[in-house]
C-alpha cells in the first residue's frame, strides 16, 4: 500500500503545504541565513507523530521517517539523509547549499556518483543541482518552501528516490518540520514533525530467574554499554554468554491525549509478545531516568550531559 502512495506521489504535482508557518521573528531579506550549521547537525524521527497518529484513530496515519543532517568540510554545504521506514523501505541522500544571495534560500542536489564522499572530504563536483527545486525563504530565517510545480518536470529523471526529496523545510529548536514530495498523497497539509533524537545510556541489568527470580538469587547478567535513542529506541537485554534474553527496552517521547501530558517513557518489553512489561516516566526534559521491577534494574543518562573524562 505505502509502495502504492510513492508511486501516485510522483505522478502528481505537490501543492505547498499550508500548515508551514512561520515559528520564529521574520527578518530582512539580506540577513544572512543561518540553516546549514552546526545546531542543524544531527538525527531527527517522527515517532511520536506516528506514535499520536495510531492513538487517535482520527487521524491520518503518518509515515515514519528519519533524517540525519551532516555538515561537511565547506560551510554552506550539508548532507540529508532520508530513510522511510516502509515495506519495502527507501532511502535517499541529497546535499543542500545554503544561497545567501538576494533571495536566501536552500539548493538541493542528487549524487552523480554511487558512493559521493562525505564529510571533510565532500565534493560538490560529485553533486547535480536541482534548481528547479530550490528552497526559498519563505517569510522567517528557519522556513523554506520550494515551488512544486517546477520542481515536478524533475521527477522522471530523479526516479523513486523523488518522493523523498524536501519541498518545505521549517526549523524550530529540536524540531525540524518537513513536507515530502510524497506528501502531496496525503493532502495538501500533510508534513512530518521530526525532533532531534538524543542518545541514553547506562547499564542494565537482568537476573537469569527473569520476572520470577528469587529475592535472594545472585544470578546477575550485567551490560554497562546500553545504548537506545529517546525517539523510539529499543535495546536487547542479553545473558552474559550473549544469548538473548527475551526481553528489550524502549525509550520514547510521546504524549498521551487523556490530559495532554508530554512524558519520556522507559519500557521492559516481553520480545515475544510485544507487550510492555513496566514502564517508567519522567518529563521530556530528563536527563536521566530509570526503572528498578526487582529482576532487571535499569539506569540511563542523556549522553549529551555527560562531561567528558
Amino acid at each position: 500500500m505505502k509502495s502504492i502512495v510513492l508511486a501516485a506521489a510522483l505522478a502528481l504535482p505537490l501543492a505547498a503545504c499550508q500548515s508551514f508557518g512561520s515559528r520564529t521573528a521574520p527578518r530582512s531579506a539580506s540577513a544572512k541565513t543561518a540553516v546549514v550549521d552546526a545546531n542543524v547537525e544531527g538525527v531527527y524521527d517522527n515517532h511520536a507523530q506516528v506514535w499520536a497518529a495510531r492513538e487517535n484513530a482520527s487521524t491520518v496515519a503518518a509515515p515514519h521517517v528519519r533524517v540525519v543532517v551532516e555538515t561537511t568540510g565547506r560551510r554552506e554545504w550539508a548532507i540529508w539523509r532520508v530513510h522511510l521506514d516502509a515495506s519495502p523501505s527507501m532511502d535517499a541522500m541529497w546535499a543542500f547549499r545554503e544561497d545567501a544571495g538576494a533571495a536566501p534560500g536552500l539548493v538541493p542536489h542528487r549524487a552523480l556518483v554511487s558512493a559521493p564522499a562525505v564529510g571533510k572530504d565532500f565534493d560538490p563536483a560529485q553533486w547535480a543541482p536541482l534548481d528547479a527545486c530550490a528552497l526559498r525563504q519563505a517569510g522567517a530565517s528557519q522556513s523554506f518552501a520550494g515551488d512544486a510545480a517546477t520542481c515536478t518536470v524533475l521527477a522522471p529523471g530523479i526516479g523513486a528516490q523523488m518522493a523523498l526529496l524536501p519541498l518545505a523545510v521549517t526549523r524550530n529548536g529540536e524540531w525540524l518540520r518537513v513536507r515530502f514530495y510524497a506528501d502531496q498523497a496525503r493532502g495538501p497539509d500533510a508534513c512530518e514533525d521530526l525532533r532531534r533524537v538524543q542518545t541514553f545510556g547506562g547499564w542494565a541489568a537482568i537476573n537469569g530467574g527473569g520476572p520470577k527470580a528469587a529475592a535472594d538469587s545472585n544470578d546477575w547478567h550485567m551490560d554497562r554499554a546500553v545504548r537506545l535513542d529517546n525517539e523510539g529506541g529499543r535495546y536487547a537485554l542479553h545473558w552474559r554468554d550473549g544469548n538473548a534474553s527475551g526481553y528489550s527496552l524502549a525509550l520514547e517521547r510521546v504524549t498521551y491525549r487523556d490530559g495532554n501530558m508530554p512524558v519520556l517513557k522507559l519500557s521492559v518489553i516481553e520480545d515475544a509478545s510485544g507487550q510492555a512489561l513496566a514502564y517508567a516516566w519522567a518529563n521530556p526534559e530528563a536527563t536521566r531516568i530509570g526503572i528498578n521491577l526487582g529482576w532487571v534494574q535499569v539506569g540511563l543518562e542523556d549522553l549529551a550531559q555527560v562531561a567528558p573524562k
